[in-house]
């Protein structure tokens, strides 16, 4: 099986450093088949959180639940207002020379009660309809994620939602009704994104829903236990990947002629320094982050590291398990972010379990403060942001040139939006959102770059 690799890329306004000055590249350096997108999630861009049928996710319960969590006590409830503006959305899209949009769907909106049993809201069902036929007919491909963080509230609360194996069979039979309504256009399916962040947000460090994590991971933590949840999540979500998988595999596959595949998040880990014992310790965090998920994919198991330090609390494959899980893509998505280094930690007895102690690793990295309160025509003004989509997308080119078998490019994000934790006082987008003024688009210098580039 070759590997074919999306790129989706996160834009920081810390920009990329690279070794060469990259110059100017083009659309027309890349082969004509190459996909350029944008990417999004249903609870950061659709809003009409209790519109059109849709149940609650975990993420409406978290953000009112604990608002105290959320920048200025924020949620997702009106979010960028995706659900009634997404016609003018993709006339953006197509306006700036977009050929590909990823966006999640929903689990709630297409069933509320989170459960095949409880019925199918055809008002979600339409919805989703109306957004891929817009795209399509637009000449924009729809990559389509069936989970990105916000599993049904009531699923939670029935059986803990990933904590439970059961899971995997309704997602299995959520994943089957969207094959079955949506896959006769969805030629690219995504069944988890990013089931690292959602493992280490939501059961370690209790920072993203359901907010679960050990007291003495994050004080004030009072559910939760980040030594060993974070495990049991990463693997019922792999279970549930392989499980939707197989389904599209055995009924739709032949038939619909599509691709289906997963989204993983890796930093890359430069060693602190140059001993040995450094250089061990980035590979461990590379297995703690990448091969944690790429090796079930490959290979049907852990890596070594992972199950020498945590041992009894990594869950295991059975063989039935791991034949499932490995080969289960037929492509790659790949979320970077950022580079970080990594150094060698002693391992202390006295140190509580939790995932962020496991690997026995330091890891650092660069961040800059967002001003969230700059003058709209300031904030339009991004260059650090088109530096780093200049310097990546070089290297992409580069790679290519090398044999890596890249077919797509998707940015984050079309629009400023939701970012979680963070709410709306962080800002993504190659477009701005006036959450001031009736949520107006504004194109910021890096989406004139964007569209500059895509026609030439």
């Amino acid at each position: 099986m070759s590997l074919l690799l999306m790129i989706f890329l996160l834009s920081s306004t810390v920009a990329a450093r690279a070794d060469a000055n990259p110059g100017k590249i083009a659309r027309s350096q890349f082969p004509r088949d190459f996909l350029f997108g944008t990417a999004s999630s249903a609870y950061q861009y659709e809003g009409a959180a209790r519109e059109g049928g849709r149940g609650p996710s975990i993420w409406d319960a978290f953000t009112h639940t604990h608002p105290e969590k959320i920048a200025n006590g924020s949620n997702g409830d009106v979010a960028i207002d995706s659900y009634h503006r997404y016609k003018d959305d993709v006339n953006i899209m197509k306006d700036l020379g977009f050929n590909a949009y990823r966006f999640s769907l929903s689990w709630s909106r297409i069933l509320p009660s989170g459960k095949l049993s409880g019925g199918v809201n055809m008002e979600g069902i339409n919805y989703y309809n109306n957004l891929i036929d817009k795209l399509i007919s637009e000449g924009i491909e729809p990559f389509v994620t069936l989970f990105h963080w916000d599993s049904p509230q009531v699923l939670e609360q029935q059986y803990g939602g990933f904590l439970s194996q059961l899971i995997v069979e309704d997602f299995k039979d959520y994943a089957s009704i969207c094959f079955r309504e949506f896959g006769d256009r969805v030629k690219y399916w995504i069944t988890f994104n990013e089931p690292w962040s959602f493992s280490i947000g939501g059961y370690s460090s209790g920072t993203y829903a359901p907010g679960r994590c050990s007291s003495s991971a994050k004080p004030g933590c009072s559910m939760g236990d980040s030594g060993r949840e974070p495990y049991i999540v990463a693997h019922n979500q792999l279970l549930a990947h392989a499980a939707a998988v197989q389904v599209y595999r055995d009924k739709y596959q032949i038939e619909q002629k599509g691709k289906i595949s997963i989204t993983i998040v890796s930093n890359w880990i430069i060693p602190y320094s140059n001993s040995k014992e450094d250089k061990d310790a980035s590979k461990r965090a590379l297995d703690f982050m990448y091969g944690w998920f790429m090796d079930p994919l490959t290979k049907g198991h852990y890596p070594l590291s992972m199950k020498t330090l945590v041992g009894s609390r990594l869950p295991k494959f059975t063989k039935e398990q791991a034949r499932a899980v490995k080969g289960s893509f037929d492509f790659i998505g790949l979320n970077y972010y950022s580079a970080r280094y990594a150094r060698n930690t002693k391992h202390n007895s006295n140190t509580k379990e939790s995932y962020s102690t496991d690997s026995q690793t330091d890891q650092r990295g660069v961040d800059e403060i967002n001003n969230e309160n700059l003058p709209l025509q300031e904030a339009l003004i991004d260059n650090t942001r088109i530096e780093f989509y200049q310097q990546h997308i070089f290297y992409v080119q580069r790679a290519l040139k090398q044999g890596v078998d890249v077919r797509g490019y998707f940015a984050w994000s079309l629009f400023d939006n939701f970012e979680w934790v963070d709410g709306y006082s962080v800002r993504f987008g190659l477009n701005y959102i006036n959450y001031k003024d009736g949520l107006k688009r504004y194109p910021k210098r890096s989406s004139q770059w964007f569209q500059k580039f895509l026609h030439h």
